[in-house]
């Protein structure tokens, strides 16, 4: 999960998707990390940590880290927030194989519409529709995937 700053809308992402997994007994690996480094090492924003809270989810232990093109390695699939992070990611790209694993989470959703998720950051009201549309996003993916593994 990808997003600017690893500190709003991704480490909502992280926490939505692992409790979905959790749910449908998957032994997949969820992490998050931001295009940008600035917040590296520090825990998600406080109204994130509440607003998945308020869902029965604790986010506290994550800390923010900045995205490495040693991701693509490490993981099957990358979602990002918006187009871009998804610009951003795919810079860091080596082949065609790294770039296929890159996509808008939100396309689950919306499909082929390019939408991205909101960043919430600068307003107050916004974290728990940015909750809203992970929370189906992730609900879709983790779905899809019951009855067929990942690649």
């Amino acid at each position: 999960m990808v997003c600017l700053g690893n500190i709003c809308r991704s480490p909502l992402a992280e926490g939505i998707m692992q409790q979905k997994i959790r749910e449908a007994e998957f032994d997949w690996e969820v992490d998050s990390a931001g295009t940008g480094h600035w917040h590296a090492g520090q825990l998600p924003d406080r109204r994130s940590i509440v607003t998945a809270g308020q869902h029965g989810i604790d986010i506290t232990k994550q800390r923010a880290r900045h995205f490495q093109a040693d991701d693509f390695e490490r993981f099957d699939k990358i979602f990002v927030m918006d187009t871009h992070n998804l610009r951003d990611v795919l810079r860091q790209a080596r082949n065609e194989a790294h770039r296929a694993k890159v996509e808008l989470i939100l396309d689950h959703i919306h499909p082929g519409q390019e939408r991205g998720v909101p960043d919430p950051y600068y307003d107050d009201d916004g974290f728990e529709e940015v909750f809203q549309m992970l929370e189906r996003a992730c609900e879709a993916f983790v779905l899809g995937h019951k009855h067929r593994p990942l690649p």
